[in-house]
């Protein structure tokens, strides 16, 4: 899942990926909402309130949105930092770097007391728009830009040209590769409310630490990959040993 990229990586890695992410993004999402009252996996409507206070000549507001945009943008340049520098040490498992530093952000925030919460929602606003466009870039650079989790827009875009498509792509080599497309948009359109449901449900008993979940499901996809990658090379392993 966080391994195969470029000729490796096939359609059934991007559906594994898409689930997962888009499940955690759906989490964050409205555990950020109810929170903090703010947007937190996209910048799109802070981009919007940013002009907005600025004509308005809110300075305080205007630099808080600001700071929010350039949050998930550092997000992103980080990991892409990040990806850069591992992979001249181990490519195969580079990807996994920022998923484990979202991990380490998603447990840090879940773990805050809701006193320190109701008196710092700007800077959790923050922090989870870093986590976020960390996810953005890891995700859009492993699938070559197949993959998008944060937020719905384009994907509902994309989905609606889809389907329209469907009615005069006759071709069954066309018709595949548009089913397959379809397929993985409507994945992650449906991970991402599946967890915002969880995240919704859960808010009501534990509040801010529904973000544990979201850190327990990347966990749980880190392991995943190295189980599947320790099946996969042991019986390489061993016919190398065979021949040896």
């Amino acid at each position: 899942m966080f391994i195969h990229h470029g000729r490796e990586r096939t359609f059934k890695h991007n559906l594994q990926i898409a689930s997962l992410l888009s499940f955690v993004a759906g989490i964050v999402n409205v555990a950020g909402f109810l929170s903090v009252a703010k947007l937190t996996t996209n910048i799109t409507g802070h981009f919007a309130f940013f002009i907005d206070e600025a004509f308005k000549l809110n300075t305080i507001q205007t630099i808080l949105y600001f700071v929010f945009i350039v949050a998930f943008f550092s997000g992103s340049f980080a990991s892409g930092l990040l990806i850069e520098i591992f992979s001249r040490k181990s490519a195969k498992f580079v990807f996994i770097v920022p998923i484990i530093l979202e991990s380490i952000i998603l447990t840090s925030a879940g773990l805050l007391s809701k006193n320190f919460i109701d008196n710092n929602a700007n800077l959790i606003a923050t922090l989870l728009l870093f986590t976020m466009g960390l996810q953005n870039s890891l995700v859009t650079k492993i699938s070559n830009a197949t993959v998008r989790t944060t937020h719905l827009t384009g994907l509902f875009t994309d989905l609606g040209i889809e389907l329209s498509q469907l009615f005069f792509y006759s071709e069954i080599d066309q018709k595949q590769k548009l089913y397959r497309s379809i397929k993985l948009r409507f994945t992650i359109i449906s991970f991402f409310f599946l967890g915002g449901l969880f995240a919704g449900i859960l808010y009501d008993f534990i509040q801010i630490k529904v973000l544990l979940l979201g850190s327990i499901v990347l966990i749980a996809g880190i392991i995943y990959t190295f189980k599947k990658q320790h099946i996969t090379e042991s019986p390489k392993l061993m016919k190398q040993d065979i021949k040896n």
